[in-house]
């Protein structure tokens, strides 16, 4: 018997008797937030289970003086995470929705996405100024070039400074580094307690979210009914379909950190309404449209939106940029 095999034996054996559940996570403060929330939930369903915390160091934790774009993208954060799980040395694996590459490893799967938190990005300045009121040339931290394009689109005006390391390196980078304002996402600074340094959250007529921002991702082997049971309760249907929709769009696209793309769903009385953005780096050259369908068929709609963004010219800026990236 394959020794994956043998482990997956060995732990719904001691599932049934109660038995300990491993979740594989990064080791930074908002990661161990994410999968003690985790935790907590599972315990809350199933307090016959012992649920036990695996930090593990991924790529993207050890490179942190190089953009994103550079180095690889989305997968940096969760690659190690996976092979941990592959291997059986976990059980599950929590990360940010918006951190998960498109395609996810052949044998893993989406095993359950909980109720989003607040998907916006948000404006820390040290002045308290919000966008509008920065003066001209202010420097703002960020290394998506989501975030920086659509702040130049807005206000080309802008100095935008490369700012990577976890979220209370940033906030402390925000003064160390002589920084007038920095762009994090809402869900993080809400989640660790800081909502009281937001200076604006961000609509989306001028931030337009990342795929997934704001919920989490609970990752588990495809052939693990035990788990399966396990997670089951932490799903939210709403935010799956939402989530699950958004991804195709981005899917669809072929995105990654290497190219400004955005795109943020929601389900009201009229249905799913999903709106995709394609920008160029500098911000100069922006397609974005939204679509609404059933919302049951939240896939569909972001498919058929990904579509009508290349058609109206989506798919030369991302050639364009996926070539700039390869040089």
């Amino acid at each position: 018997m394959h020794r994956v095999q043998r482990l997956q034996l060995r732990r719904v054996w001691s599932l049934m008797a109660g038995g300990t559940v491993t979740i594989g996570t990064r080791g930074s403060q908002l990661a161990l937030w994410q999968a003690n929330w985790v935790k907590n939930a599972i315990s809350g369903h199933h307090p016959e289970i012992t649920v036990e915390l695996a930090i593990i160091k991924t790529r993207g934790d050890k490179i942190l003086d190089v953009p994103l774009a550079k180095v690889g993208g989305k997968g940096l954060f969760v690659k190690e995470i996976e092979e941990a799980l592959l291997d059986g040395r976990i059980d599950l694996a929590v990360h940010s929705m918006k951190d998960m590459p498109a395609d996810i490893p052949h044998g893993l799967c989406i095993g359950a996405i909980p109720e989003r938190e607040e998907p916006r990005d948000v404006l820390i300045t040290r002045s308290g100024r919000p966008l509008d009121q920065l003066k001209k040339g202010s420097r703002v931290g960020t290394s998506s070039l989501r975030r920086s394009a659509q702040l130049l689109h807005a206000r080309p005006d802008l100095t935008i400074v490369p700012l990577r390391g976890n979220l209370d390196t940033r906030l402390k980078k925000l003064a160390s580094e002589s920084l007038d304002a920095i762009v994090l996402a809402a869900a993080g600074i809400r989640r660790l307690g800081l909502a009281d340094r937001i200076t604006q959250t961000l609509d989306e007529s001028i931030m337009l979210p990342a795929v997934g921002q704001g919920a989490l991702c609970i990752e588990t082997r495809e052939k693990d009914p035990r788990i399966a049971s396990v997670v089951a309760a932490l799903d939210d249907l709403p935010t799956r379909r939402v989530v699950m929709g958004e991804r195709a769009f981005l899917n669809r696209l072929e995105g990654g950190c290497q190219v400004p793309i955005a795109g943020h769903g929601h389900i009201d009385e009229k249905g799913y309404t999903l709106t995709g953005l394609v920008c160029d780096v500098d911000g100069s050259h922006q397609i974005k449209q939204a679509l609404t369908g059933p919302e049951a068929g939240s896939e569909k709609v972001g498919l058929e939106l990904a579509e009508a963004l290349l058609a109206e010219g989506a798919g030369e800026i991302l050639e364009r940029l996926n070539a700039d990236a390869k040089q």
